[in-house]
Order: C-alpha cells, then structure tokens, then sequence
C-alpha cells in the first residue's frame, strides 16, 4: 500500500519522525511504519528491540499522547507499526505544531496555528469575543442599513421594537453582554482600531502587475464595504459604470454585476481577518480579487466549480450575510461567478490558490492575448485576431500577405480560428471576408 493521508514509511528511525506522529494527531490519525521503504516493502530493523521500549515512552513524554506500538514481522525481518489516534486538543511538539495534509507534514504558524487552536476549542475566530469592544464601539446607521436589506430578504425575524444589543442578540454577536469580533467587522465605527488589514485596496494597472498606474483604499465594517467598493470601481476603475443596485443584470461586453458583488462578497465573508488586506487589481481586459485564507480542508478549487458544500471560515459573519440576502448558505457563490461571466458570454473565470489566499481573475475580453494563448493558438493567428478587432476583418489574401504564407496556410489557420469561434466566415466564395465571433 503507497504512502497516503494516514501511512507514512519509514526505514529507519530518527527523532525527527516525532513530528509526523503529531501530525497525525492534530489532523485524522494514522499510522507510521518503521522498518519500510517508501514502497512500502518490509527492509526491517536490526534495533526492534530497543525501539519497543524507547518509542513509547519518547512519544509519551515529548508529546503528552499515548500511542499503540507493534512489533511485527514479515518473514525473517522485524518492523514496527505506531498507531497514533486523532486528538480533539492540540498537540505539541517542544513548542511547535504540526498537522498532517495529504501525504505532507506541515507546521503551523501565524494566522494558520491561530485558527488551529481556535478549531479544537471549538471556535472560530469571529466567534471570539473582543475584549476591548463595547455596544459604543457600533456603528448605527450600518446596523440599519443592514436591517432595511435584511427586511427585504426576509431571512431575519421582524425587529421592530428591538433594541441594538437585542438585536446583535438575535444575530449571535453577543456572549454574556459582550461583543464578537463578528459584530465588529460587520457593524464596527473603527474596525481597523481591533484588527488590522479591514482594507480593501484597488489598484488600477496596465500592461502588467509592475505597471500601477493609480490606487485607491476603502476601509470601514462590512456593510459600508459593500457600498464604497463600488462606488469606488464606478467613480474611477471601470470604463462603464455599472448598477450594482441590479445584482442580476448582465452587462455586454463588461463585466458581469453579480460576479463582482459575488466575488466582493466572498472574499470579504471567507477571508482571513487576521492576514492579509483584500486586494483588488483592476487591468484592461480583466479583474482580479485576492483575499488571504486558504480554501477549508477537503475543498480543492475544482470543487468550487462545480456543487460543493458549503463551510465559511466565519460562520457567524456568513449567516449574518445570509440573513441580509448578501450571500447563499449553499456554497453557490463561486458558480455564481462562472454562471454570470457564462450568460455575458465571457471567458470562464480564473480560480486559483495563491500566495497564502484565492485568487478570482474575470475576464472583460474573451479574445484578448492572454486568452488566446491559453488556447494554443499560434502567434500568427492571436495576431490576425488583433488584426481583425482593430479593422474589423481580414480576407484570406490579407491574410497571406500580412503574414508571408501560402494560400493554403491561411486557409488552414482561418479554418481553425472559425472552428474554435474566434472568427467567422462571410461565407462568400472567393473574396469572403472573416470577422470577429
């Protein structure tokens, strides 16, 4: 059986092999052999014996966990199997945390170690209450901005009559009388006084990410977030102004209503708070946002393609966001993104993990070069293209004088730029014409 989630091989031991053990710990379980190559065939132990009554007692006093330690034997030669059982408390090792991932042992630091040790509390981090935080510290006309849509949705329970803290009651902001981090990304006069980074930052760029051309920072609780963001892109990032107002509209030719708002939404709801800023790029043919936190363990991106379930890095905010009609409960805001950008016929958009965060990239112009290229079509042909959104066609003589090819090849190449509905043909025998798809 090949190495996997919860079978690591070893041939030999080394103290080192401890972290591994609370790695699995930390994470599912699992067991390591001693005495296997990374196949997993047995090369066996000529120091079994000593490693029966040294493994236990190491694995006990470093970590503070009990394992179960086999001997066992496959024809002449001696192994070792240690079976190490998940723990529901963090387990340590001199200090340091360890957490297995795949086939891969990773160490928790920073932002990651603290979400860790939240998780096995059985907390998240905008669970925690702020210490520093009083009713003082909310702001008013965001919480009723945020009723007004929550009213509309019809997600939250009437609140007429309720008093602030009753109502940050009924949203499970409050424990004991005393505000959640929650209640203060959502409805905070000062978010930035708690916590740093409650930014989002635009930047508009040109030809590449070296070439900024002019920025912009919004900072402020959720709700005012979800109103300067775009009224920002609208006053100086974006050519056409868009209604942000009609989140189902689609807008030709630029970029889709509902997959920016659902792309502002996620990042903002499913971010990290104790990372990184948001960070929004505005190019010519494309939009991109980043928010720092990986995806949940067991979701890929291409999970994020396609059905999958939903489990929000913050809960509370999340269903605060349901409530409001900002956001499903059903992890459908990623295809939210691909399904608008689709409907508007533009190119399916970018989902990546990168530098610590995801990455969403929508793209304004289907033919644009970097588009093209992802295609595989030839310099010669992304070329043509341009040649034909800039004079709006191009013959096939045109084509052959243009590039200094025969008939032939540019009746092939126009053939495939028709087949992949990047141009299409006139149609006209002889001195037909080929225009953009």
């Amino acid at each position: 059986m090949p190495e996997n989630q919860n079978i690591e091989y070893k041939q030999s031991w080394h103290n080192d092999y401890l972290k591994w053990v609370c790695g699995f710990a930390n994470a599912s379980g699992g067991k390591i052999y001693i005495g296997k190559d990374d196949s997993g065939k047995v090369t066996g132990l000529d120091n079994f014996k000593s490693l029966m009554d040294l493994l236990p007692n190491k694995i006990r006093d470093l970590l503070g966990v009990v394992c179960e330690v086999n001997l066992k034997k496959s024809g002449k030669y001696h192994y070792i199997e240690i079976v190490v059982l998940p723990y529901s408390v963090p387990v340590s090792l001199r200090g340091r945390y360890y957490y297995r991932s795949g086939s891969t042992k990773i160490e928790f630091t920073g932002t990651a170690l603290n979400e860790f040790l939240l998780k096995k509390a059985g907390k998240t981090w905008d669970d925690v209450i702020e210490e520093g935080a009083t009713l003082a510290d909310i702001d008013e006309t965001s919480l009723k901005k945020y009723l007004i849509t929550a009213e509309k949705s019809g997600r939250l329970p009437d609140t007429t009559g309720l008093s602030t803290k009753e109502i940050l009651e009924k949203l499970r902001l409050l424990d004991n009388d005393k505000l959640k981090r929650a209640a203060i990304i959502l409805f905070g006069k000062d978010p930035n006084k708690f916590y740093p980074n409650i930014i989002v930052k635009i930047g508009r760029f040109g030809v590449d990410d070296a070439d900024l051309r002019f920025q912009e920072v919004e900072e402020g609780n959720l709700v005012e977030l979800l109103q300067e963001v775009p009224a920002q892109l609208n006053h100086k990032f974006l050519t056409k102004h868009i209604d942000f107002e009609g989140m189902l509209r689609i807008e030709k030719g630029e970029y889709p209503v509902a997959a920016l708002r659902e792309m502002l939404l996620n990042a903002m709801v499913h971010r990290s708070y104790m990372g990184s800023m948001i960070q929004l790029r505005v190019y010519e043919n494309k939009l991109s946002i980043w928010n720092e936190g990986s995806l949940p363990e067991g979701i890929e991106v291409e999970d994020l393609k396609q059905h999958h379930v939903s489990r929000p890095r913050n809960p509370i905010i999340a269903d605060a966001c349901f409530k409001a009609g900002y956001i499903d409960a059903w992890g459908r805001g990623t295809l939210k993104i691909i399904n608008s950008c689709k409907d508007a016929g533009l190119p399916e958009p970018e989902i990546i993990e990168f530098n610590g965060g995801l990455l969403v990239t929508i793209f304004k112009d289907r033919h644009s070069t970097e588009q093209l290229n992802k295609i595989g079509l030839s310099k010669r042909q992304i070329k043509a293209v341009e040649y034909v959104k800039e004079n709006g066609k191009i013959a096939n003589k045109e084509y052959q004088d243009k590039f200094k090819v025969s008939r032939m090849t540019a009746t092939r190449d126009l053939k495939e730029l028709v087949e992949k509905k990047i141009l299409k043909s006139s149609e006209t025998k002889g001195a037909g014409s080929y225009y953009e798809f």
